[in-house]
């Protein structure tokens, strides 16, 4: 039954005081799309929002949808009409679903042999920038005002934009938020952020195991940062930094005349660290000598200056970092057994880049952001065949290596829109290389066509993109094209106009 005027001002109404009192926003949005169902008799609706972290779209509530078929509705950008909606930004109405082959019913919950359907999805919009999209399915019926309820649509949709958004950014803490400092959403690497949220609170001792370059030290300020002693300091030491003859003065401290040049007490890192944390890096380095020391102060919460008589308390959380196996170094007596399973009580491990490659294109992107912004320029886009380079290569030197890498591309790429393969080192581009004489127009390596007319392409969008400020329609006017083409190339490359309209406005 269509909506009468009533019903629709009624509605906005109870919409509009409903995200007003919003407490519990997930069923929030539930709520509105219940009073969508009594007030404009559709069947089931859906609310759809970008996922951060994988770029997918989900279904973030619904009605009329059981919780398997809310599963099932996942999209990418411009994937049926859900997926078009969210890349143009314009709203679609289709009158009859089973014509059209842009429906791809998804969650499979109609009958389309059998219904008679008509489907409703306008964009959900914050600040101008696409976040997601309201969708409604109706019986088809004679006289119904389809047009009118479009419109009526995107008045709800703009009423519950901010909710949604703020729904998605809800459950994403609700299972556990990724920690400061840290990119990628990888599965792998949640796994690694529920833990740490799980043992931060603690007083346990933690255990980092991972290859150079994983991360170790910014997980150990995680833990520290989550903790209640996050007042009190982190004192970080690295044991492969310091010949043996020093590193027990730098653990315990020492006292005056202790040793030849010893001219006045110093303190050593655990007293540093006390209230606070004490990272202990490549701990699998320390002597035997140390290494028994170290076990008595974890037993004993006490240890002495070199040269000291006097017991002071051990008040710090230690935490141990490690990329060597030190299961098996107890094998081979190169550590003590006693001390490995003192420092193994809650053992996390890092993994190597290689093994989050969904994680390879965010951190690049975000060391683009930061080495542009520290030499006061515009980050560059990521090429497809650049994007497609970083995510073969094994990465050997981990994050760390990607992070040398992204800063000397910042610079071979200054004052240009994309990122080549030109600008990346030798091992990531065999045989796809540019020509030094780039004049006679030759390529090296044997470099495709296909790949060449892709670099030239995506550089002529992120120009466009850049002068027209962002806008995909102005954008693609620009260029020639109808939006849902520019669209579906944006797909193509990985870009978002977000990040040319930010840089505009930087600018200005």
């Amino acid at each position: 039954m269509p909506a009468t005027a009533e019903n629709q001002l009624e509605l906005l109404h109870n919409l509009a005081s409903l995200v007003d009192e919003a407490r519990d926003l997930p069923a929030t949005l539930e709520k509105a799309l219940a009073l969508m169902t009594e007030k404009m008799g559709m069947m089931r609706g859906a609310i759809t929002m970008i996922d951060p972290a994988t770029g997918r779209i989900r279904i973030e509530a619904s009605v009329g949808l059981n919780r398997a078929q809310q599963g099932r509705g996942t999209y990418l950008p411009g994937e049926g009409i859900t997926g078009t909606v969210i890349v143009t930004g314009k709203p679609m109405c289709i009158a009859d679903v089973s014509r059209e082959p842009l429906f791809l019913n998804k969650t499979r919950c109609r009958d389309l042999r059998r219904d008679s359907i008509s489907f409703l999805c306008v964009p959900i919009k914050l600040k101008g920038q696409t976040v997601g999209a309201l969708s409604v399915d109706r019986l088809r019926c004679a006289g119904a005002d389809l047009a009118g309820e479009l419109a009526l649509l995107q008045v709800a949709a703009a009423l519950l934009g901010h909710t949604a958004y703020e729904s998605r950014n809800f459950g994403e803490d609700a299972t556990g938020a990724r920690p400061a400092g840290f990119v990628g959403n990888s599965g792998i690497m949640r796994q690694v952020y529920e833990q740490i949220a799980i043992v931060a609170p603690a007083m346990t001792t933690v255990f980092l195991h991972g290859e150079s370059g994983t991360g170790k030290e910014l997980a150990a300020r995680a833990i520290h940062n989550a903790s209640p002693r996050a007042s009190g300091p982190f004192v970080p030491l690295n044991c492969a930094a310091l010949p043996e003859n020093l590193i027990e003065s730098e653990l315990f401290g020492h006292e005056r005349g202790a040793f030849t040049g010893a001219i006045q007490t110093r303190r050593g890192r655990f007293e540093l660290a006390s209230g606070g944390t004490l990272f202990l890096d490549e701990v699998g380095e320390l002597s035997p000598l140390v290494q028994a020391k170290l076990l008595r102060v974890l037993q004993e919460h006490a240890f002495e200056r070199v040269g000291g008589m006097e017991s002071l308390p051990a008040d710090a959380r230690v935490i141990a970092a490690t990329n060597r196996d030190l299961a098996q170094m107890t094998e081979t007596g190169a550590f003590r057994r006693d001390l490995y399973y003192r420092l193994n009580v809650f053992p996390i491990s890092l993994p190597p880049l290689r093994a989050r490659k969904d994680d390879i294109l965010p951190l690049a992107a975000h060391f683009l952001r930061r080495f542009a912004g520290e030499a006061g320029r515009q980050a560059p886009g990521l090429s497809l065949a650049a994007m497609d380079m970083l995510q073969k290569y094994d990465w050997p030197g981990n994050i760390r290596e990607l992070e040398n890498v992204m800063e000397r591309a910042t610079l071979l790429a200054a004052g240009e829109h994309m990122l080549l393969p030109r600008h990346l080192p030798e091992a990531l581009r065999p045989g796809l290389e540019l020509s030094q004489s780039a004049g006679n127009g030759s390529l090296n390596g044997g470099a495709s066509l296909e790949a060449m007319l892709g670099e030239v392409e995506a550089a002529c969008i992120a120009t466009a993109l850049r002068d027209a400020g962002g806008s995909q329609t102005r954008a693609a006017a620009r260029l020639g094209i109808t939006p849902r083409i520019l669209g579906l190339r944006l797909k193509k490359y990985g870009m978002d106009p977000a990040d040319f309209r930010q840089q505009g406005q930087c600018g200005k």
